[in-house]
């Protein structure tokens, strides 16, 4: 793997075509906003360019697709963006893919393999990123580019609220914001909650559990349940946040089960505590302050592993 400049990186973008960019398993804001504003910026410049997601995007980003349709080709050129990990890339997207390309991240336990990588752990989110490459490729901005940028800043700094939240956060902020619905961005992903998410809110209160004398707090989902209630992923973000918000704790812990007997668990930390030191014991990656991993196993089984995990780690 090499690891390239921001120039270098744009130079690949101009050198080749047919690109196929990778995003994440249960993709967030950052992650499909960076992969759909690259591709509408691609073809803009007059290359052939497709997302692939693992799943249908959530039903609150699809504004980020409204425009855009799948070109039929074949791929030459492989771009991950906003992926941590190769855990993190499911099997339908990496379908006829054997190698990446280029890699264009911003997590600092970031581990793709790749002929050329790119990685910026001081952006805040990988969408700033994607800002610097439209001005270094000279692509003008539109509405469907801004919209992926500023769904993927706002989103990683949960609405410039998160510690990783910069001055330069704000400035790509604003430099995106003439040219997109912004306040409806901020709305469907901030604001907004159905009935059945407000009662899974409420179900999450109740079963909270602490251990760590206080300092972490865990939380869970189960499929069951939010099958019952009509809850989507899409309508699991933010979930993660809730743990943390409560005095006195330092690391939150979401489990959020999935099909084939797998939790995916989400970190978020206070005071410093290192979230990715933690999750790379169960092989994932992400922020100093947030990140995830998928744990096999029952309720009771993930639960007391990360329990037992929380206490080692924040004694």
């Amino acid at each position: 793997m090499k690891k390239i400049t921001l120039d270098q990186v744009a130079a690949l973008l101009k050198e080749h075509d047919r690109f196929k960019i990778l995003t994440h398993t249960y993709p967030d804001g950052d992650c499909l906003g960076c992969g759909y504003a690259l591709a509408f910026a691609l073809r803009k410049l007059g290359k052939q360019a497709n997302v692939a997601v693992d799943g249908a995007v959530p039903a609150k980003l699809q504004y980020l697709t409204e425009h855009y349709e799948e070109q039929d080709f074949v791929p030459s050129y492989i771009v991950s963006v906003d992926v941590a990990a190769p855990t993190l890339l499911g099997e339908s997207v990496m379908a006829g893919v054997d190698h990446i390309d280029l890699c264009i991240d911003h997590h600092r336990t970031n581990s793709i393999e790749a002929d050329n990588s790119y990685v910026d752990p001081e952006a805040a989110a990988a969408a700033e990123i994607i800002y610097q490459l439209m001005l270094l490729l000279d692509v003008e901005l539109d509405e469907d580019i801004a919209a992926g940028i500023y769904t993927g800043i706002s989103t990683d700094t949960g609405c410039f609220c998160y510690s990783n939240t910069t001055e330069r956060t704000h400035q790509f902020a604003a430099a995106v914001m003439p040219y997109c619905d912004w306040r409806m961005i901020n709305y469907v992903n901030f604001v907004v909650k159905t009935r059945g998410k407000l009662k899974l809110e409420r179900m999450v209160y109740d079963n909270m559990r602490f251990c760590a004398d206080g300092a972490c707090a865990l939380i869970y989902t189960m499929t069951k349940t939010c099958e019952r209630l009509g809850i989507g992923d899409d309508e699991m973000e933010g979930l993660a946040s809730i743990p943390r918000q409560i005095e006195g704790v330092k690391m939150g812990i979401t489990m959020r089960e999935k099909a084939g007997g797998v939790f995916k668990i989400s970190v978020r930390t206070n005071d410093g505590i290192d979230a990715a030191a933690f999750c790379k014991q169960f092989g994932g990656g992400g922020h100093p302050a947030a990140v995830g991993c998928s744990v096999e196993g029952d309720l009771e089984t993930v639960m007391e592993l990360m329990t037992k995990s929380a206490e080692e780690f924040l004694a």
